[in-house]
């Protein structure tokens, strides 16, 4: 049987208590034929002790470091320009993947091209996220429910401004520490926008999708998401990227008369976050006046999930 080598990407900056976890969980999958490429991005704490000690004496590990942080998507650029692998699946530097990820992702992976003959897929696996206070949240795969699986502009209106189609699952979105490509793919996408500090995976999805490419996912959990919090994560960090997202997709965006949503919809998310209500209403008021029925529907499927949602990962947890 084919078995095709896997790169396993992770990027690293200031993880020192989290990034061994991630690298055991790499080289513990069921997948032999793999290699795993470290890239740090300029840690200032001991990351780096923590990094070469994890890989010591290891042939398939290798670690790369950056002379300047370049964000996330500029440590993933590293890992396609280095990757050795026909496929490459990205780690977080904070999560643990199960030991049949890989095997998992690349058997759905070219199941699905080969029953459907799809140039471009991208494959996501499932997995939970654990909070502090111990409340868990289950991530769905994107595409790994139906018969139809997301594709083309479609996915992209989605993530632009949430128009969904009733046939299509689609799960937790497209985070970069849960995908699986071929090399060929991100290559042929033209990798991440390392102008983005956030929001990098939605881009890369977004162009993957105009481009035509198909969605799916594992319907198994295959890694734990430990929740955290920093600068980077922060609301205004957040609304920045999602505003430069809308503004590189103006063209198309305007030409279905979507531009004024897409750009303004993470203000209102923004002024909530904020707690700031008055100029939240202010901001809600302008995209109902433009998109009555579209605005009225996003916000009554999404608004009671996320206040439930809030209300769990702020709740006390036993002692």
């Amino acid at each position: 049987m084919e078995s095709p080598l896997v790169t396993i990407g992770l990027t690293c900056f200031n993880a020192e208590g989290t990034i061994g976890r991630a690298i055991a969980s790499a080289l513990a999958q069921d997948w032999q034929n793999i290699e795993v490429v470290v890239v740090d991005d300029v840690s200032t704490d001991g990351s780096l002790a923590v990094v070469k000690a994890a890989i010591v004496g290891e042939s398939r590990a290798r670690l790369i470091q950056h002379a300047s942080n370049t964000g996330p998507a500029g440590a993933r650029n590293t890992i396609l320009k280095e990757a050795k692998g026909e496929f490459v699946a990205f780690f977080d530097d904070d999560d643990a993947s199960l030991p049949g990820r890989i095997s998992v992702q690349l058997q759905t992976l070219q199941d699905y091209e080969v029953s459907t003959g799809a140039r471009y897929v991208a494959c996501y696996a499932a997995g939970v996220r654990h909070y502090p206070n111990g409340y868990t949240k289950d991530l769905p795969a994107i595409g790994s429910c139906g018969e139809d699986m997301p594709n083309g502009p479609g996915l992209a209106d989605y993530l632009l401004f949430y128009r969904k189609r009733k046939e299509w699952f689609y799960g937790s979105g497209v985070p970069a520490c849960a995908l699986m490509s071929r090399l060929a793919t991100f290559e042929a996408v033209g990798g991440f926008d390392a102008e983005l500090r956030r929001v990098e995976d939605a881009d890369f999805a977004i162009r993957l999708a105009l481009m035509g490419g198909h969605f799916i996912g594992t319907k198994e959990p295959l890694f734990v998401q430990y929740f955290s919090d920093g600068v980077d994560k922060s609301p205004e960090k957040n609304l920045e990227a999602e505003q430069r997202l809308a503004q590189k997709c103006e063209v198309y965006l305007r030409s279905i008369r979507r531009y004024y949503y897409a750009l303004h919809w993470p203000k209102l998310r923004y002024w909530h976050f904020k707690r700031c209500y008055g100029r939240f209403l202010v901001e809600l008021f302008g995209l109902i006046l433009r998109y009555p029925v579209a605005v009225s529907a996003h916000l009554l499927t999404t608004g009671p999930r996320r206040l439930q949602h809030e209300m769990c990962m702020h709740r006390k947890g036993s002692a």
